[in-house]
């Protein structure tokens, strides 16, 4: 036992290093837009302010509350004698009660915050922000709920049936495996996860997919398809995306971004993420989750020898799950800062290259703020929320690069 928590402990440090080390030099952590600063009141209107505030303030209120909730649920399971009690109850051999003490977990906290996600999903719908039905929203939480309980069980029931097989090295091997599990699922994501959730079609031939394929050749991206979601029937925002690598890299357009705004100001926002696919950045995020996750099976077998030695269990023991999963959940609110500032460095850079792609500055800006009009997003959110979760720069960051943009820059290091 002593040789396992030594090995999850080095597995640990080593992985952490290698994923500091590959952060600082994947990761674009370039400056901010050169000191240029734009208020509220320059681009929206105080009615739009007021407006944005409003609606943030209330939908804060209902993602913050559910989340407090699920923690809530996943302490009160993992972190006490609860869910070791509820897992004895469970019937079957090894197998079916570590895959039931998964699903109990997971719908345990799904219906804890059923009621809070409904009352997003209500503002949404009041402020038109969601055209889905309620048929659509529950159906979507189902879907969420299966995936959740698939891949956690596969996770588990892989992790302790090593354990069962390898007492000493499981920590090593299963690191390995969720590494390429993590890498498998974003290669297929594209085919398999999105497609559970929206309609794709390809981008018609036109005009538009003219000029995306012109800028992806000037830009050098081979990208598999350009794809139109039918995000309308769930949502008013406008979005798009860059997902897989490979085979199964494209660039996703919601149809209502599509139909609805400028081509200019499209063409904006596919610069965007084709800079995303220029520089590989799904494959990026995709390195540093796999070596994420090697870290994380490091931690779980730390955890793990500690539950065992406390208690004088079995390392496999069903009753485990609960407190794996709490540690999974909490674990990933504590990384969330790192990660959302990757994501932001990332987000900077495409912006950036976006700029230098369309030579349009005053498209760019224009679609920033139709993006943030259309979506109440707070101008000025609290800032601890902004680098806790900001995945994106904020719009006036963002118009501030495009202010602080010229030309000139085409050929400076910050367009290449």
């Amino acid at each position: 036992m002593r040789t396992q928590r030594r090995l999850a402990v080095v597995q640990t440090a080593l992985a952490l290093c290698v994923l500091a080390g590959l952060a600082l030099w994947l990761v674009p952590w370039a400056s901010g837009p050169g000191g240029v600063t734009v208020s509220p009141g320059e681009l929206f209107s105080l009615d739009q302010i007021a407006a944005a505030e409003a609606y943030s303030v209330r939908a804060r209120a209902w993602s913050w509350s559910s989340l407090a909730v699920s923690l809530l649920v996943a302490a009160l399971l993992g972190f006490t004698a609860r869910g070791r009690r509820l897992v004895d109850r469970l019937p079957g051999r090894w197998g079916s009660r570590v895959a039931l003490a998964v699903a109990v977990f997971v719908s345990a906290q799904t219906l804890a915050t059923l009621g809070l996600r409904v009352g997003a999903w209500r503002l949404r719908r009041d402020v038109g922000l969601s055209a889905q039905s309620a048929a659509g929203f529950l159906r979507d939480v189902a879907v969420q709920w299966a995936l959740d309980v698939v891949v956690l069980v596969g996770l588990l029931l892989l992790l302790l049936g090593l354990a069962r097989r390898l007492p000493r090295a499981w920590t090593l091997v299963g690191g390995a495996l969720a590494a390429l599990l993590v890498v498998a699922v974003s290669y297929v994501h594209p085919m398999v996860v999105e497609p559970l959730f929206n309609d794709f079609t390809s981008l018609p031939e036109g005009d538009l997919r003219d000029r995306i394929s012109r800028v992806a050749e000037q830009e050098g991206v081979s990208i598999d398809d350009v794809v139109v979601a039918d995000a309308s029937r769930r949502t008013t925002t406008l979005n798009a995306w860059v997902s897989g690598f490979g085979e199964t890299r494209r660039v996703v357009l919601h149809d209502n971004l599509v139909a609805e705004v400028a081509p200019d100001e499209v063409m904006a926002v596919v610069a965007h993420e084709l800079a995303h696919a220029r520089h590989d950045d799904v494959v990026v995020g995709t390195a540093l989750g796999a070596v994420g996750a090697v870290a994380a099976v490091g931690a779980l077998g730390i955890v793990l020898g500690a539950w065992t030695r406390r208690g004088g269990r079995e390392s496999t023991d069903p009753r485990v799950v609960p407190l794996l999963l709490a540690c999974l959940a909490f674990g990933d609110q504590g990384v969330a800062p790192v990660q959302s500032a990757v994501s932001r460095a990332v987000e900077v850079r495409a912006d950036t290259e976006a700029l230098c792609a369309t030579n349009d500055g005053e498209a760019f800006e224009n679609v920033q703020v139709r993006l943030a009009t259309r979506s109440l997003s707070d101008p000025t959110p609290p800032s601890w929320a902004h680098l806790w979760w900001g995945s994106h720069p904020g719009v006036l960051d963002r118009v501030a690069l495009a202010r602080s943009w010229r030309p000139a820059e085409l050929s400076s290091r910050r367009c290449r």
